[in-house]
């Protein structure tokens, strides 16, 4: 039987996944595919998002407000 192949989350190559746990970087393909999504995140180039309640709203502008005060 064949093995299954992924396809990597970032750059679309097909590969094979490590039995070893120190090689084995699924969903990516690689360390350095796994790395650089690492950094679109904290780039904040992905963004998981919802519309804010009013009630939300008013605490951040609270507390936009309180650090105002403070500095």
């Amino acid at each position: 039987m064949p093995e299954k192949k992924y396809k990597c989350a970032l750059c679309k190559k097909e590969y094979l996944r490590s039995a070893d746990p120190k090689t084995d970087f699924f969903p990516f393909c690689s360390d350095r595919c796994r790395l650089m999504d690492l950094g679109s995140w904290l780039r904040e180039e992905y963004v998981t998002s919802r519309a804010l309640s009013e009630e939300e709203k008013a605490d951040i502008a609270m507390k936009e407000e309180e650090g105002e005060q403070d500095g």
